[in-house]
Order: structure tokens, then sequence, then C-alpha cells
């Protein structure tokens, strides 16, 4: 019996790349669509552009996770501008739906930690669509709680929620 050696199952976690914008919008577009119940409304963005502009950005990080050399979750933060330099805003975190509940999502929240905790932040922000049932889930057994400082105004379509990054 001939035997090989080859590695399988295995996610690796890096910087995004800007000749990946394209890739990337695709993959939010099917995260995405899987929580609005009319379909994915059309918001007039260049999510292309928006993703090539996130990944480029100096102050900020865009994450993504690849299996079998197939780009399958996103995560992207940075310091929002109304904040101190101790928090982080969670600003699009997202695996794709083929990919659900494999251990990417939780290897990318856990890289994201770890970046967090590197660069000095002490809390992390994010807002999430209140049909995203499944996604508010995975933040709750995070340990993402709602966030005292901003509850949701009536008719708003987001929660906010609120992590403390654990020190060393």
């Amino acid at each position: 019996m001939i035997r090989t050696n080859r590695t399988v199952d295995t996610v690796v976690i890096r910087t995004a790349l800007p000749v990946e914008a394209e890739a990337v919008a695709q993959l939010h577009a099917r995260a995405r669509s899987t929580y609005y119940p009319d379909g994915l409304p059309d918001d007039g963005h260049d999510w292309r552009a928006r993703w090539r502009e996130a990944i480029e950005r100096p102050d900020g990080h865009v994450l993504c996770a690849v299996r079998d050399s197939r780009l399958v979750g996103i995560a992207s933060f940075r310091t929002p501008e109304d904040a101190s330099g101790e928090t982080v805003k969670l600003f699009q975190f997202h695996v794709d739906p083929d990919q659900w509940r494999s251990g990417i999502g939780t290897a990318l929240h856990s890289a994201c930690v770890e970046q967090w905790r590197a660069d000095g932040r002490r809390t992390a922000v994010l807002d999430v669509h209140v049909d995203n049932e499944r996604a508010q889930a995975f933040y709750a057994g995070r340990g993402w709680v709602p966030d005292p400082e901003n509850p949701p105004a009536e008719g708003d379509h987001h929660l906010f929620l609120r992590y403390s990054v654990p020190g060393e």
C-alpha cells in the first residue's frame, strides 16, 4: 500500500490581500443573504470597493480564514472614530454558509481576540442584525453581552454587543 502525507481540514487565518476583495465581497453577500427574510436588499454599496478599502486601511485589520485554498471566513475590525484606543469594533464577521458549524467561526474569533490582546484592546463592540439569531447565539457563546451604553432604539434593526478582551 502506498501512503502519502497530506494535510486534511486545515484552516489558515491570515491578513486579507487587496486582490481578494472580490472573493471577500462574494462571501459577505452569501453570508448576509441568510438572515434577510425577504432577500438581500440592494443597499447601493459597491462592496468589492468597500472591502478593498477596508483591506488597505492602515488603521484596520481584515483577517480571512482559508481552507483548501478557498476563502471561507472574514473578519474586519478597527478602532471606531468616537472610541478610546482601548476599544475595537468588529465591523464585519462572516463565515461561508457552506462551512457553518465546522469550527471556522471559532478559529476566526480566537484570532481576532489574539490580535486585540496584542494591540492592547480591552473592549470590543459590534452590532448584529436583529434577525440574525444564529450569529447572536454564536457571539453569546463566546462571551459577548448586550452593550449597556448602546441599548437598541425602537425600530432599530441591530443589537449592540460588548466583549471584554481577556488579559494575558
